[in-house]
């Protein structure tokens, strides 16, 4: 019959150590069987690797050609076409230059604008005070603010 009691603490432990000193032993002999078995196949073993590297290498040559020559081309073509599939279609509107474009056109038209009204405008102030013509030209020098170049301001008509 199986005891179900509890073994006392150092028979558990007397165990354990034979277990341990019996697995120390056996990893020992396996070490020494390897490197033995190793020493008796190492010159055969390195002989076949040698046959298997001389095989091996006009193989390996063969398919770098291939895959140069044949497949890769193969391989860019497909994923030049997987990628013209997958692009999002082009905006139909008109491009970014185009926008650039028109913006600038219609800054010089306005800037152009503003310095025809503002020459129009001094004009019509040099007809109604009887300046003379050479006072047109410093009044051309106007600020933006409207300010002549003493400092006072004057309405347009």
């Amino acid at each position: 019959m199986i005891s179900l009691r509890r073994k006392p603490q150092e028979e558990v432990l007397t165990r354990f150590g034979r277990v341990q000193e019996a697995a120390r032993q056996g990893a020992e002999m396996c070490r020494q069987s390897a490197s033995s078995t190793a020493e008796r196949i190492a010159p055969a073993a390195q002989e076949r690797v040698m046959l298997v590297r001389g095989w091996s290498a006009p193989r390996l040559r063969r398919a770098a050609r291939y895959v140069e020559s044949g497949l890769a081309p193969r391989v860019s073509t497909f994923l030049s076409d997987v990628a013209g599939r997958v692009e999002p279609p082009r905006r139909s509107g008109p491009g970014r230059g185009t926008l650039m474009a028109m913006m600038g056109v219609v800054a010089v038209v306005g800037a152009a604008g503003a310095v025809a009204t503002r020459r129009g405008v001094i004009r019509d102030m040099t007809k109604g005070s009887g300046e003379h013509v050479e006072d047109a030209t410093s009044a051309d020098s106007m600020t933006v603010s409207g300010a002549d170049v003493d400092g006072q301001v004057r309405s347009p008509h």
